[in-house]
């Protein structure tokens, strides 16, 4: 009996590094794995982060050494790359930018939602590469993005705001949700005091300084001892951290927890009142996925990620963008008992192309 001739599948993920985004590369190349029929070559920085058998690798450290070596890397190296390799089928770029290859079907995951946030001047002295690339990304998405079958963004949102952007039309935009790995939260009642959480990374977007200064406004409301605003950040990682740490430092109510393992993160989810989420910008906003099962309430910032996100959740308020008044009101009233402002938040369904899982993504993909 013949064997089946194998289609050749190319992911190009070089500047995938750290964080959420290697997690995506990482369980990306996990499922292809698996896939007896596809042959999978990884285009990216260090095949060692991966650490995924059956893929052949093709490193290119230098790409992330400096965003002239970035593009040149996107826009000339791959396409001599795709020019040796046996044809390829399908092109999947992991990382917002639409490299000119050689291939049947091409897709770009999108992962970056800076091209639609609001810069502010404190950006460009915390963290000047957040502005920038705010800037960048609005042009990369642009950039031969018409070569592309089709986009993939997590949210509904997210596909509206591209089409928007790149003229795309949304019938070609997949929307697919991010699998994640639940934190194991033990069971536990919530620690004394009254105790609200802010579990992020110090990035200059995520708007820690909108609720340090709630729970400051808070204390001068209600007096110190009465609740615990915890943040994940130890007020020494970089320009931002020290900045928080020297202004809100002094807030007797506000802890500087530094970041946290996966086990200390779900001992403080069970030990938390309340889960507040401020930031400015997100593809996801996977904290405020790991903290629903709980069931307590969470104070979210009204923007369509906190809404998407938290579809299902049984009790969640929302404030105005980085208004640090509103939040200690909100604050307030969950301190205080008061849950007129919390809601269920309905659940929500999608209009196709939609995706659930790798499995799903590479059936459209592919088809």
């Amino acid at each position: 009996m013949d064997t089946p001739v194998r289609r050749n599948i190319v992911v190009s993920a070089v500047n995938l590094r750290k964080g959420g985004t290697l997690t995506v590369l990482r369980d990306c190349l996990q499922y292809l794995s698996g896939r007896g029929d596809l042959h999978v070559t990884a285009v990216v920085h260090n095949s060692s982060l991966c650490g995924v058998p059956g893929i052949d690798f093709i490193e290119i450290p230098w790409s992330a050494k400096s965003w002239l070596r970035r593009l040149w890397c996107e826009y000339v190296t791959l396409g001599r790359i795709s020019g040796r390799l046996p044809e390829t089928d399908l092109w999947l770029s992991l990382h917002d930018t639409t490299p000119r290859v050689k291939a049947r079907s091409q897709a770009v995951y999108c992962h970056t939602t800076f091209p639609f946030m609001r810069t502010r001047p404190n950006d460009w002295k915390m963290d000047p590469k957040i502005a920038i690339f705010s800037l960048f990304t609005k042009y990369a998405y642009r950039w031969n993005s018409l070569r592309n079958r089709y986009l993939i963004v997590q949210q509904d949102w997210m596909r509206d705001a591209m089409s928007r952007l790149t003229g795309f039309e949304k019938d070609r935009i997949i929307v697919a949700p991010p699998a994640f790995r639940p934190v194991e939260i033990p069971e536990s009642d919530p620690v004394a005091p009254y105790t609200f959480l802010y579990p992020s990374t110090p990035d200059a977007h995520k708007d820690f300084e909108t609720f340090c200064e709630a729970a400051r406004i808070l204390e001068c409301r209600v007096g110190h001892g009465k609740f615990k605003a915890i943040v994940t950040v130890a007020g020494t990682e970089n320009r931002y951290a020290r900045w928080l740490f020297e202004k809100w430092g002094s807030v007797q109510s506000v802890n500087f927890a530094g970041l946290m393992s996966r086990e200390r993160l779900g001992q403080a989810y069970a030990e938390a009142s309340c889960l507040v989420f401020p930031s400015r910008s997100e593809s996801w906003g996977l904290p405020i996925s790991e903290f629903m099962p709980t069931g307590k309430p969470m104070i979210l910032a009204d923007l369509p990620y906190a809404h998407e996100t938290a579809a299902g959740a049984p009790s969640v308020a929302y404030f105005p963008l980085s208004d640090a008044e509103a939040l200690a009101g909100v604050m307030q009233s969950a301190l205080e008992g008061n849950t007129d402002c919390f809601a269920p938040v309905p659940p929500r369904s999608f209009n196709p192309p939609f995706a659930s899982g790798w499995e799903g993504l590479f059936n459209l993909l592919l088809q």
